[in-house]
């Protein structure tokens, strides 16, 4: 009896959960078509035009080219480095392993304020906070660590013998890193690639220390929108907030159309020989 009340209750509380953010969203949603919403259940009318007073008085449309140039280069980098780091950690045995994987948890597991801050300093100092290659630079010290976290369990699961027989028949590390270990690997690296992406435009804390006025993201935009000095329409600001969520949401769906969560591992396995 115990047990099936329990269930009942988990399900009710998700289904509450669910509700509450549903309804957080619709209001959000709501408030960037209406003009005015003082009574009632909806607003006295609709109309499209607050998108585009958010797309000028926020400059969007660059700080969406800086979005996308920030997040490709924090993916491309945080594989570049990822993968092969992911393949020592994975193929290695050395004395001190254990406490690289440990430094690697670090930056995931600590809040990223902590060391935003000191971090944010020394990029000042050197010049490069403020910068769009501060931002990346700041990105990537969770990023790289969550890439390697993520490749690694690929890695361990193809089978070593696989490159000791290519190796047999004349082929160097190079190509057979290219030729068998990157194909093999692909369900990993998209799925690490994506899961950077995603966590590179919801990054606040290290984006919004090392950002300038040029280099923002869109979810420290949407911040400044909130908070900066001067008379704006509320509805304006939650046109922005939409536009926030509809490019993280097309993110994660584009990740969902070419990656199965519940499959990688399987993907993977299914692919040694």
């Amino acid at each position: 009896m115990l047990p099936r009340a329990w269930r009942w209750f988990v399900i009710a509380c998700m289904v509450f959960f669910v509700i509450n953010v549903l309804l957080i969203i619709i209001s959000v949603v709501v408030s960037s078509f209406g003009t005015g919403w003082f009574t009632g259940w909806l607003p006295e009318q609709f109309t499209p035009k607050w998108y585009g007073e958010a797309w000028k008085e926020f400059q969007l449309q660059h700080v969406l080219l800086v979005t996308v140039e920030i997040t490709l280069a924090v993916v491309a980098i945080s594989l570049g480095v990822g993968v092969p780091a992911a393949y020592a950690l994975a193929r290695l045995q050395f004395k001190g392993k254990s406490l690289i994987m440990l430094l690697f948890l670090v930056p995931l597991m600590v809040p990223p304020i902590t060391y935003g801050i000191p971090l944010a300093t020394v990029l000042y100092q050197t010049g490069a906070g403020g910068t769009m290659w501060g931002v990346i630079l700041a990105n990537l010290v969770p990023s790289v660590p969550f890439a390697v976290l993520v490749m690694t369990p690929f890695i361990e699961q193809i089978d070593p013998r696989l490159e000791s027989a290519a190796r047999v028949f004349g082929a160097s590390s190079l190509t057979t890193f290219w030729r068998i270990l990157v194909p093999l690997l692909m369900p990993g690296i998209l799925a690490a690639g994506i899961l950077v992406l995603i966590r590179t435009i919801s990054m606040f804390e290290l984006t919004f220390l090392t950002a300038g006025p040029d280099s923002q993201t869109l979810i420290v935009a949407l911040y400044y929108s909130m908070f900066a000095a001067g008379v704006r329409a509320q509805q304006s600001v939650d046109a922005m907030a939409v536009i926030y969520m509809l490019t993280t949401m097309t993110g994660l769906l584009i990740a969902l159309r070419f990656v199965d969560p519940s499959q990688l591992v399987g993907r993977v396995k299914s692919q040694k020989v």
